[in-house]
């Protein structure tokens, strides 16, 4: 796959998930949902934290704030990180599997990292209201912004049966986790790399001849 192959990928996760974002932001009071299907809807909320809004100040004597600042500095880096990954996959003509999950990975993680560092200083807060963009009482500041989900798929939406054992009349919900259209992102590139390790990180030589020799068992 070729550097501008690459970047056309890039370009159209981001404009996806930032207008995604943008739309539901400028829409949408925190909190508020539409029922699409009966397993999907569209609900907003937002991330202050890491995965599964977890946040460094649960687990550190720290502020959230700057717990907040810590880990969109983290982030920072490895979204340097993982662009040099991708820069290196397409500098050693790596097979497309590998280019293509890695520039999906990237692309994620600069869709959410956009949120992370601009979004404080551009939005009003979306608390009771409809947030405003470049608003001249942004809720928070550079670093400190909030990432927007607004995917999700209770696919499963039930009570646990009385009858068994602590979780017992207990709300059970699959899939809990909402997101955005970077973790799809994020998840799909690390997807292909669990499924398919050996040809994203095997010889592209290897690759050739195969496809090749497929080619001519089937003439």
């Amino acid at each position: 796959m070729t550097l501008k192959k690459s970047l056309l990928i890039i370009v159209v996760v981001l404009l996806v998930d930032q207008l995604s974002k943008i739309y539901i932001k400028t829409h949408f009071v925190l909190g508020d949902s539409i029922d699409v299907l009966s397993w999907f809807k569209i609900l907003f909320i937002e991330n202050s934290g890491a995965a599964w809004g977890a946040k460094l100040s649960d687990f550190l004597p720290i502020s959230e704030p700057v717990g907040k600042l810590i880990l969109t500095v983290f982030r920072l880096f490895a979204v340097g990180g993982i662009g040099y990954w991708l820069y290196d996959t397409i500098k050693k003509n790596s097979t497309r599997t590998l280019i293509l999950a890695v520039s999906l990975i990237f692309a994620g993680a600069v869709g959410n990292i956009i949120d992370s560092v601009f979004y404080g200083v551009i939005f009003s807060d979306s608390y009771q209201e409809v947030a405003t963009a470049f608003s001249s009482e942004p809720y928070g500041g550079f670093f400190h912004g909030k990432v927007v989900d607004m995917l999700y798929f209770p696919i499963i939406d039930t009570r646990w049966p009385d009858w068994v054992p602590y979780l017992g009349g207990s709300t059970f919900r699959f899939f809990e986790p909402v997101f955005n259209i970077a973790d799809m992102a994020i998840s799909t590139g690390v997807g292909i790399l669990i499924v398919f390790n050996k040809k994203a990180f095997g010889k592209k030589e290897d690759h050739a001849i195969e496809e090749e020799y497929q080619t001519n068992q089937k003439e």
